[in-house]
């Protein structure tokens, strides 16, 4: 019997391109949401800052029930699809549908409805992203076992996650061309809802999984299955380096339509397209570099060569952060912040493949969908907070949105104040990013030993384990070898001693 659902598994390029071309969808569409949904509600709808920050926040606080519930439903189905592709056809027609009524002008004059509706509308396209999503960042575990391979498969999805940022951040400046035009964001919104339902069934159909028994948990035991990941030290370090690298990024993205609106007052002179063109080409030229790379070193050191990189190019920007500036030395330092970017992407998504395994050596169970939904939580957390954080610094800094509707400029301490916001919040994330993955345990040696260790565990490898080889375990794990491959550390053991002490 056929153990694989899908297309018949090979490693070629066409292989990759199936397999990552719906990261087109994860690039662009956070990317369209964080430059425009605010600017949208509060310079399109005259909605106040403060609180057309704080509705995508709401989203991903339901995120917070609904990524784990996925992951675990994710592990416990089986179909003859493969069970994460079957969810990826599923969430490409859901979530389509809600990102295009994301977009809606809401006839009411009232500030509560609009935040109402526009909240409601966020937390459905936001389960829909997560029916789509969680399986997808769980599907590359279960193609292909290769440290080497995943990072290329993974360097192919990150190119595409470029590209889909560079479209998604470049056409809708032409599409919305007057940022108060409320059906301009309508009809983007139906254009890109369009691609992005084609980019995802396009991996539906080209890609393949491994059939597996499901885990049989409960949907109840969805939230201390997902708790328990965070027993793994290595995957508490990728969350850091998650949430650091995207939301530098999402303030980049977010805060630019107010920096070369009002900083730069350079927006009706296609700045905004320029400096997005910028970060994007040398992002999408960083990819193809950083790729290589990443494969005859490692995915921790792509990590430790971006961040800098993003840290000159983003207080670089400090000298040229007023009206009248010459845009040159701009896109220079765009470019820079892109290039930067490219790395650090690169390295974190594929880190995430790895994750995995490392919570199998610990619980001795497969559960790809657990790992990859509490993943996917991290990302929607980190736009939803990167957006509520620059509503309300907005909002410190007196920007005034009636003056915004009327297409008026903000006042001098305004504009400075978002000068300040625009550079020095990504650049203390990036900081972050960049002391975190210092410390970050696992490189190509530490995975090796972690397969070969579970390999010795499922009795398929009968070499003893070396001093060295306890001690990567320990490292990478954060728990003693003696606790290793033990069911207890997730909530299935306590479930089945329960059942037979009654």
């Amino acid at each position: 019997m056929n153990e694989y659902a899908g297309r018949t598994p090979d490693t070629g390029i066409r292989s990759r391109i199936l397999y990552g071309i719906a990261e087109f969808y994860g690039g662009g569409a956070f990317l369209i949401i964080s430059t425009f949904y605010t600017v949208f509600m509060i310079k399109a709808m005259g909605m106040p800052p403060a609180l057309a920050g704080t509705a995508p926040l709401f989203g991903h606080v339901w995120d917070a029930i609904t990524d784990p519930i996925m992951g675990n439903i994710t592990d416990r189905t089986v179909s003859k699809y493969g069970a994460k592709r079957f969810y990826i056809f599923i969430g490409a027609i859901a979530s389509s549908l809600t990102f295009v009524c994301m977009w809606i002008a809401v006839p009411s004059s009232s500030n509560v409805v609009r935040f109402i509706f526009y909240m409601l509308m966020y937390c459905l396209f936001s389960t829909g992203f997560t029916i789509l999503m969680v399986p997808y960042n769980g599907l590359l575990p279960d193609m292909i076992d290769d440290y080497t391979m995943r990072a290329k498969f993974s360097n192919v999805r990150m190119i595409f996650s470029t590209l889909g940022a560079m479209v998604c951040g470049i056409a809708p400046t032409v599409l919305i061309a007057d940022n108060l035009d409320t059906g301009a964001y309508f009809r983007n919104g139906v254009v890109f809802g369009i691609v992005f339902f084609i980019t995802s069934i396009l991996t539906f159909l080209g890609t393949w999984e491994k059939k597996k028994p499901p885990v049989r948990t409960g949907i109840a035991e969805s939230f201390p299955q997902a708790a328990s990941v965070f027993k793994s030290k290595s995957f508490r370090l990728f969350i850091g380096l998650y949430l650091f690298g995207q939301c530098g990024m999402d303030f980049v993205s977010g805060m630019a339509v107010y920096y070369v609106d009002d900083v730069l007052n350079g927006y009706d002179n296609g700045y905004f397209t320029y400096i997005l063109g910028a970060l994007m080409i040398f992002q999408l030229i960083g990819m193809f570099v950083f790729g290589p790379v990443m494969s005859k070193s490692s995915k921790r050191s792509v990590i430790l060569i971006g961040a800098p990189i993003r840290l000159l190019g983003l207080l670089g920007l400090l000298a040229f952060s007023y009206e009248g500036a010459s845009i040159v030395p701009v896109l220079a330092m765009s470019s820079l912040i892109g290039f930067g970017n490219a790395a650090s992407l690169t390295g974190i998504f594929a880190v995430m493949a790895d994750m995995a395994d490392v919570d199998e050596l610990i619980t001795s169970v497969h559960r790809p969908g657990i790992v990859s939904g509490m993943a996917t939580f991290s990302r929607k957390i980190s736009s939803g907070l990167s957006t509520a954080a620059i509503g309300l610094l907005l909002a410190m800094v007196g920007y005034d949105e009636v003056a915004a509707s009327a297409g008026i400029r903000q006042a001098a301490g305004t504009q400075q104040g978002i000068a300040l916001i625009f550079v020095f919040a990504p650049a203390l994330l990036t900081l972050l990013l960049l002391i975190t993955g210092m410390v970050f345990p696992l490189t190509g040696k530490e995975f090796r030993i972690v397969q070969k260790e579970i390999a010795r565990r499922k009795g398929e490898d009968a070499s003893e384990t070396t001093e060295e080889e306890r001690r990567v375990c320990e490292k990478v794990t954060g728990l003693s070898f003696d606790r290793l491959w033990d069911k207890r550390n997730t909530t299935l053991q306590k479930r089945e001693v329960r059942s037979q002490g009654g």
